[in-house]
């Protein structure tokens, strides 16, 4: 077996692994190991290359922006517990009772909301299809719009800071957390006035699909209605700017602003009176359970890295991607198919630890903005989440849906928001000024690939809130996977 092909089989042999069921952490680790030795008994590689594998575990246990994702993780599921999704489902559905679609669109700001105190998908998707589904369809809601709409809102968690997936992408292509998140604001909120218009879209051309809530379901009137909003939507409000804004201020890092995001958190939860051993046991549990998977996950990620770079795969995927027709244009279609069509069969986590470090180089070497190009991916594996008959926010949905609703009813109603969600990373493609990143759009009447790229590979600095030398352990042993290789 020659070095080129190796490369090749090596990521040929991942992908069928993960198609046959095997862990993801497992399946990358028993790859580069496996792919090791044999070059090594062919005499391809020095037996010296898997001494980098301790510096790299190593560097894991240091990157201090991954800390970020137990801060946030605990934080929604505290928040998910202590019923502040509920009071904010019935504060707005209130609001709007009166409208066509009125719950619908309350889904739709509520999932927002989440979005931007939770940042995780599943505690949104399964709070508002406990708590709205069974009301939207007592009164009279399209079955598949009703679904479809929380679905949908529940994966702008995916999207709209504090998200896991950006704290994942910053980490994968060496970028800060706060730029990430201040880029994905803006496509984050274009989406969500996206699924408005589509829900009033329906109100208008299909009335009885999204009616009003009759007057005696509107149990809150006057100052009533307005003491529900001082006190179930004021306190999210509040956290959100405790959170994102000092992060997008500058005052405080991304973990810093995770940490004060779970004691906000814990402090609602006392003040609702609703913090209890079982409450935090459970959030403490399932915290630490996301959090190993996340570690174990990028450990086996360095160790495929170890051997896909020692066979010269990052050459390998350079060469087929930069020789694509159509320049930086075509690069980034066909990186979105990919993405796309592998999110059918992978969860974000697989697609952001494999596919992402494979792509960052070639993009960074186009010098397409690596924020910027975060953004797009997550725009784009939001849809992992929603796309028939794989994604987890439909099964999260199916799990807590009553029995009348037909699993075909759930995938039919994702669909319109999948096509929004597409239509989205279009608009990223041709707009990238909606990117709030200033290096992406400095000038708005410059030409599209003036801005995507200025024509020279940019080069990585490191980010304000993160220490310089982070990924530094990373980039010396990518040099000496080279070196040994030879």
């Amino acid at each position: 077996m020659s070095l080129e092909l190796m490369a090749p089989i090596m990521f040929g042999s991942l992908i069928l692994f993960l198609l046959m069921g095997y862990p993801v952490a497992f399946a990358l680790s028993a790859v580069g190991l496996m792919f090791s030795l044999i070059g090594i008994q062919l005499g391809l590689l020095k037996p010296e290359l898997l001494q980098a594998l301790p510096r790299q575990v190593f560097d894991i246990m240091k990157n201090d922006t991954l800390l970020a994702i137990p801060f946030f993780t605990f934080m929604g599921l505290i928040l998910e517990r202590s019923g502040m999704a509920e009071d904010m489902l019935d504060t707005i559905g209130q609001l709007f009772g009166r409208l066509r679609g009125g719950l619908a669109f309350a889904v739709i700001f509520v999932g927002a909301l989440l979005a931007a105190t939770t940042g995780v998908v599943a505690a949104s998707v399964i709070s508002m299809g406990l708590i709205s589904l069974p009301v939207m369809l007592r009164y009279g809601y399209d079955k598949r719009l009703a679904t479809g709409v929380i679905a949908a809102s529940g994966t702008l968690a995916q999207i709209i800071p504090p998200s896991l997936v950006l704290i994942v992408l910053s980490d994968q292509l060496g970028t800060s957390v706060g730029d990430m998140y201040a880029g994905a604001m803006g496509p984050g909120l274009l989406l969500t006035a996206f699924y408005v218009v589509y829900v009033l879209g329906v109100t208008i051309f299909k009335p009885s699909a999204a009616p009003a809530l009759p007057p005696e379901a509107r149990t809150l009137q006057g100052t009533q209605l307005a003491m529900r909003v001082v006190t179930a939507l004021v306190p999210p409000l509040v956290l959100i700017f405790l959170v994102l804004g000092t992060i997008f201020l500058g005052i405080a890092t991304p973990t810093e602003g995770g940490a004060m995001g779970a004691v906000g958190a814990l402090i609602l939860a006392i003040i609702n009176r609703r913090l209890n051993l079982s409450l935090l046991k459970q959030a403490l549990d399932s915290t630490l359970k996301l959090s190993t998977f996340v570690i174990f996950i990028l450990i086996g990620a360095r160790v495929f890295r170890i051997a896909f770079l020692g066979v010269d795969g990052d050459k390998w995927v350079e060469h087929l991607l930069t020789a694509l027709p159509g320049g930086v244009i075509g690069f980034l279609i066909f990186v979105n198919l990919l993405v796309f069509f592998l999110a059918f069969f992978l969860d974000f986590f697989e697609i952001a630890f494999i596919l992402v470090p494979l792509l960052a180089p070639v993009a960074q070497k186009l010098g397409i903005d690596l924020i910027w190009f975060g953004v797009l991916l997550g725009v784009n594996m939001q849809t992992s989440f929603m796309h028939p008959p794989f994604g987890f926010a439909l099964f999260y949905l199916r799990s807590v849906a009553p029995k009348e609703i037909k699993t075909t009813d759930i995938y039919w109603g994702a669909i319109p928001f999948v096509i929004i969600q597409i239509i989205m990373v279009g608009l990223i493609i041709a707009f990238p000024g909606l990117v709030g990143h200033k290096t992406v759009h400095e000038d708005t009447a410059a030409p599209v690939n003036d801005i995507l790229f200025q024509g020279q590979p940019t080069k990585e600095v490191a980010p304000a809130n993160k220490p310089a030398d982070s990924n530094q352990g990373a980039d010396d042993a990518a040099k000496a996977f080279e070196e040994l290789a030879k």
